[in-house]
C-alpha cells in the first residue's frame, strides 16, 4: 500500500508539471524555493553541529557579562516568534510579508525561512562561556553520539509523518509554481503520531540531552527549550481542536500526549 505522504508529494509534483506557463511566476517560485531550503539547511546544520559540541563553538564575541544577556535573548527569540507566527495574527502577517498576490500562497515558505534564520542567528551568534563541564570519551563518546544521531532521525521521521512539504516550507513555493492554492495534509495520525501526539517536540527534546559535550551553555539551552517543547504543543492542540473538532478529540482520547505510557497499558490488556 502506497504511503499517503508519497501520494501527496506526487500529486503536488504533477500539478507543477501541468501548471500553465508563466516564466515570471515560475522563476520567482523557484527563487523562493532556493532561498527557503538554503536557509533551512544552514539553520538546521548550524544547530546540529553547535549542540554536538555543547554550544562551546560559535562566532559570538560579546564581552561577559553582557554575553549572558545576548545569549538569553537568542534563546528566547526563537520560541517567542515561532509561537507568535503560528497564531492567527501571525499567519496574517506572514501572508502579507511577501508583496503581491502570492503572499498568502507563500505563507508556509515564509514561516520556514524565518524560523531557519532564527536558528542560524542563535547557533552562530552565540558567545560560548568556554567552560567545559564534561566531555564524553572512548566508548561513551560513540554511544552518546549514536544516541544523538538517533534522536535526529526521530526528528526527521516525525517531520515526515507530519507532512514534510509543510514543515520544510516546500508547500508554499511549490503551490506558487503550480499556480494553485496550498493544500495542507490531513491531521497527522500515522507513523510516530500513532504512538504519541507530539513526536516532533519530544524527539527534538531528546536531541537537547544526548550531546557528548556538556557546558553551562548547553544546560541553559536544554532546560529552556525542553520546557518549550512540553508547553508549546498545548497551544498547537488548541488550534487542532478548533480546526478538526471531533476528529481531534477522538484522537486525543486514544493517543497519549508525550509519553506512550497509556498506549503501552492499553496494549497489555
Amino acid at each position: 500500500m502506497q504511503s499517503p505522504h508519497f501520494e501527496r508529494l506526487w500529486a503536488l509534483a504533477r500539478s507543477v508539471y501541468d501548471a500553465p506557463q508563466g516564466a515570471g511566476r515560475k522563476s520567482a517560485a523557484l527563487l523562493a524555493g532556493v532561498a527557503v531550503h538554503l536557509a533551512f539547511a544552514a539553520g538546521v546544520g548550524a544547530m546540529v553541529v553547535a549542540m554536538f559540541f555543547g554550544m562551546s563553538r560559535s562566532f559570538g564575541t560579546v564581552a561577559w557579562p553582557y554575553a549572558a544577556i545576548v545569549n538569553a535573548l537568542l534563546v528566547l527569540q526563537f520560541p517567542a516568534l515561532h509561537s507568535f507566527l503560528l497564531s492567527e495574527r501571525g499567519r496574517a502577517i506572514l501572508s502579507n510579508l511577501v508583496p503581491g498576490k502570492y503572499g498568502g500562497t507563500l505563507g508556509t515558505s515564509a514561516f520556514a525561512f524565518l524560523a531557519s534564520i532564527q536558528l542560524l542567528m542563535l547557533f552562530t551568534l552565540w558567545t560560548p562561556s568556554e567552560i567545559i563541564c564534561w566531555r564524553a570519551e572512548g566508548w561513551t563518546f560513540y554511544a552518546i553520539s549514536g544516541a544523538y544521531a538517533c534522536a535526529w532521525m526521530l526528528v526527521a521521521k516525525s517531520t515526515w509523518d507530519a507532512g514534510i512539504e509543510v514543515q520544510s516550507g516546500a508547500l508554499g513555493w511549490l503551490s506558487m509554481l503550480a499556480k494553485r492554492k496550498p493544500v495542507f495534509p490531513d491531521m497527522p495520525t500515522t507513523g510516530l503520531f500513532k504512538i504519541i501526539r507530539q513526536p516532533i517536540y519530544v524527539s527534538f527534546a531528546l536531541t537537547l540531552w544526548t550531546v557528548p559535550v556538556w557546558t553551562p551553555d548547553q544546560l541553559v539551552l536544554a532546560i529552556s527549550w525542553t520546557a518549550y517543547c512540553l508547553a508549546a504543543p498545548i497551544l498547537k492542540e488548541r488550534r487542532f481542536a478548533a480546526r478538526y473538532g471531533d476528529e481531534f478529540q477522538s484522537y486525543k482520547q486514544s493517543v497519549p500526549y508525550a509519553l506512550p505510557l497509556g498506549r503501552m497499558k492499553d496494549d497489555d490488556k
